[in-house]
């Protein structure tokens, strides 16, 4: 079959063919329909200091798809040929302590799709059957192929309550957007995008932000008065990674506020730690998605209305991957999906 391949320890994926995978009894092989690049997915192609000393060459990357059963093992009875999945990137143990209290999303052993084990940028991948997840009817497939960072959407957006409250958005890449989307379904009374690339605060607007600005040019404060808010932002999404832009959400919180931080940062970030105690704020790392509870909740959200395509801004064959990559790694864009179709 083809495959996206990192080949080798250093900058660049190579398409190739490969060898299919071979299914377990409890495993399931699923042909790949379309797929998103990811966050990660850049890092491994760029071969980053993080890719080097996580990723063991060769390797076939990718971890966000939507695809088609071909095949199950003997041990699998909820899963048949012809049904329309994704797969939770996240292949935990089943065995540790948080694994056996349901729990998985918490484990330590945790081994990451187009990570630690061969991925979905191929014709083919096999995940075991505890790691598929069956759509709902009517789920558009570009859809499909991105409830892996929907997920991470959800699972921050979620994490604390946003019914009637005031929530910041810091980073507007394609999962805070769809955070955007997420928090106004789910009620909440404002929602203020903070985002240095024009491209994406204008799909920031389109997502549903109240207010989209760049943190360079804006304070915070005079949005806030512009709003009639009184004291400050109830919940704060930190989805990049930005030392100034986790403080900015420090400084702007209202007292007793909660702050969902999904952004990895590249550096260690010093933080007023005084702010944290005097305004009793709470600040939760979040990463992925909680199985399952998270994909039931994206799929209910859909049903009742919620729209996320308008952050899917890009399409390419997976033959024009290295285009694909570069209008992904280039900024202006939303999510970037390749179509393995026509494999």
């Amino acid at each position: 079959m083809l495959a996206l391949v990192k080949a080798e320890a250093g900058p660049g994926l190579r398409l190739e063919t490969v060898p299919e995978p071979q299914i377990g009894i409890n495993d399931v092989l699923i042909r790949v329909r379309r797929t998103g690049i990811c966050g990660t997915d850049l890092h491994i192609e760029s071969w980053d200091p993080w890719a080097q000393k996580t990723i063991v060459p060769p390797l076939i990357i990718g971890h966000e798809f939507v695809g088609e059963i071909v095949d199950v093992g003997s041990n699998v009875a909820d899963f048949r040929a012809g049904d329309i999945v994704s797969g939770e990137g996240h292949v935990v143990c089943g065995r540790c302590r948080h694994c056996l209290a349901g729990r998985r999303h918490l484990c330590a052993n945790t081994i990451g799709l187009g990570v630690g084990r061969d991925g979905c940028f191929a014709e083919l991948v096999s995940l075991p059957m505890t790691n598929v997840w069956h759509h709902a009817p009517g789920v558009p497939e570009e859809v499909a192929a991105i409830f892996d960072p929907f997920g991470n959407a959800v699972h921050t957006a979620l994490a604390f309550p946003v019914l009637g409250e005031d929530v910041l958005v810091t980073g507007a890449g394609p999962i805070g957007l769809m955070a955007i989307a997420v928090a106004r379904h789910a009620g909440a009374r404002f929602v203020v995008a903070s985002e240095l690339n024009p491209y994406r605060r204008a799909l920031a607007l389109r997502m549903g932000a109240h207010v989209a600005i760049d943190p360079r040019e804006t304070n915070l404060h005079d949005v806030q008065a512009q709003l009639g808010m009184t004291e400050g932002f109830d919940v704060a999404l930190e989805m990049s990674g930005n030392a100034d832009a986790l403080r900015g959400a420090t400084d702007n919180m209202a007292h007793g506020g909660s702050i969902a931080m999904l952004g990895i940062p590249t550096a260690d970030i010093s933080l007023d730690l005084t702010k944290l105690v005097f305004k009793m704020l709470t600040l939760r790392g979040i990463y992925g998605r909680e199985m399952y509870e998270t994909w039931y909740k994206m799929t209910v959200m859909l049903q009742s209305g919620l729209d996320i395509t308008p952050a899917i801004t890009h399409r390419f064959s997976f033959r024009e991957h290295e285009a694909a990559f570069a209008t992904a790694r280039s900024g202006d864009s939303g999510k970037v999906i390749m179509d393995w179709t026509d494999a």
